[in-house]
């Protein structure tokens, strides 16, 4: 029984939260409608574009790299030409690993079931196809970010776009690269508190929640903040030893359990194939039709892999190497994993689960006012959720052994790259990186016990931000990109680039 001392706590509490929301809402409202914008008569946001047409660019400008070089980037992956002697902090995969498990996590099981929900099964082919460009983005970001890292006497290193964009605008005397890199860095740190931070917090508590039952959040923000804590204090070496297992391990857990369900239902693999070609270009009656389909498709992708935000440059700038260019190869599989793979398995058990509601007869989805009507009402993770638990009634609770997995990853790898900002900013050095630290998990707590909504919205603005300054810059370095890959390319044809292990 509550008494009414609890009862007054708890409205004063929730009293307090909307007062904070309100007030957030108003001072930062204009920034996320502006970064967020639909163009003008359409629902496509124009920061969906803004990543999309540079992955194109990217992807015509180096020769479709992400295809040519694929058999190359296993390679490097493998460790077969990594020399243990080059500078550098981690190894490439490692550096993919801490990378992915930034972006790899609730946006594959939630944001899929939302896209799918809205743009029909259609949505994972526009999906798919923004994912293989997305690779050219991540190729271009990656290999400047370990171009012009900063490299000290510890062994230790700094990289990312505020360092190339500094520097290799100096190098070419263009103006404004110290402008852009703090303003980089800015919206960095307070996405790495938001996205990266509160709303993984927040979300992995719903989730065991759902599963125990409710209580305080703030217990859960406590654990996390613990054990977050003591991973990041440790550094980059720290969080790329956690991640190398962590990740292989999730990703197989999730694509295990999806495989099963598919297996289950292999009779439908065919049909639902033929609804996602299908339904990319025609629409099969939903909501917008073949524009909508597209537009949640390309949207899916862009807010999964993050390929154009910069955030993986800093990750992957702290690889052994010297060779700039093979970071850049090994990023490229980065889209591939967390789109074409992971968010593919998500679309694809969701539709043959048969949680959409289909009337055979007109071939067509039956709509619920702007989304496909579900069996049970269900949208977002709790739609994914049920697709699982078609199949095997306890894959709900392998799903939620998930969430929490994936929001931990991403909690300690955003660490890494707010910190990484956050010493741009202020100065390298153990004082300043523990200041972050401390204030990192203060976030993580906050964010399992608040309910935030617009701090949230906020911190996503302030990542798809960090695009903006990113892909302006890239537009503009994307010859010394070039100049690399031409020198690296002959050297290899020539046998000069040698193998460290066969």
């Amino acid at each position: 029984m509550v008494s009414g001392a609890g009862i007054a706590q708890a409205q004063e509490s929730m009293s307090l939260d909307q007062k904070v929301n309100e007030v957030f809402a108003t001072v930062t409202g204009p920034f996320v409608s502006l970064i967020f914008a639909p163009f003008p008569g359409t629902s496509f946001p124009w920061i969906v574009l803004w990543l999309v047409v540079a992955a194109v660019v990217f992807t015509v400008y180096f020769s479709f790299v992400q295809f040519r070089f694929f058999g190359h980037a296993i390679a490097l992956v493998k460790g077969d030409y990594s020399n243990p002697k080059d500078a550098g902090e981690v190894s490439h995969f490692q550096a993919l690993a801490t990378a992915l498990s930034g972006t790899v996590g609730l946006g594959n099981i939630a944001g899929v079931a939302v896209a799918v929900g809205i743009g029909g099964p259609g949505a994972t082919f526009w999906m798919i196809l923004a994912g293989l460009l997305g690779m050219a983005s991540k190729f271009t970001e990656c290999t400047l970010g370990v171009k012009y890292r900063n490299e000290y006497d510890d062994g230790s290193v700094s990289g990312g776009p505020m360092y190339y964009i500094s520097k290799g605008f100096a190098e070419r005397g263009l103006p404004g690269g110290k402008f852009l890199a703090i303003a980089f860095s800015i919206f960095c740190i307070l996405g790495a508190l938001g996205g990266g931070n509160m709303f993984q917090a927040n979300q992995a508590h719903a989730q065991i929640s759902n599963l125990v039952g409710d209580y305080p959040g703030w217990i859960t923000g406590i654990i996390f903040a613990a054990v977050v804590f003591a991973v990041i204090v440790g550094g980059i070496k720290s969080i790329a030893h956690v991640t190398e297992k962590i990740v292989p391990f999730m990703g197989i857990l999730y694509v295990g359990a999806a495989l099963i369900i598919l297996a289950v239902n292999y009779d439908q693999i065919g049909w639902a194939f033929g609804q996602i070609f299908a339904g990319a270009f025609t629409g099969l009656g939903i909501a917008g039709g073949f524009v909508g389909a597209l537009i949640q498709g390309f949207k899916r992708a862009a807010f999964s892999n993050e390929a154009g935000v910069g955030s993986a440059a800093i990750a992957h700038s702290a690889v052994r190497t010297n060779e700039p260019i093979t970071e850049g190869f090994v990023s490229l599989l980065e889209p591939l994993i967390d789109t074409v793979v992971i968010c593919t398995m998500t679309a694809l058990v969701i539709t043959i689960s048969g949680q959409l509601i289909f009337d055979v007869e007109a071939g067509k989805y039956i709509l619920d006012g702007s989304r496909i009507a579900t069996v049970d009402g269900n949208t977002g993770v709790a739609l994914t959720s049920a697709a699982f638990g078609s199949a095997i009634s306890w894959f709900p609770v392998v799903l939620a052994v998930a969430v929490v997995l994936f929001a931990f990853s991403t909690m300690i790898s955003w660490s890494y790259y707010g910190l990484k900002a956050w010493t741009y900013l202020f100065g390298e050095g153990k004082k300043s990186e523990l200041t972050f630290k401390i204030i990192f998990c203060v976030f993580v707590v906050i964010g399992a016990s608040a309910s935030l909504g617009p701090v949230i919205d906020f911190s996503d603005a302030a990542i798809f931000a960090m695009a903006v300054v990113n892909i302006f810059a890239l537009y503009f370095l994307v010859g010394i990109v070039r100049k690399e890959l031409i020198s690296y390319s002959s050297r290899l044809k020539s046998g000069e680039i040698k193998k460290y292990r066969s």
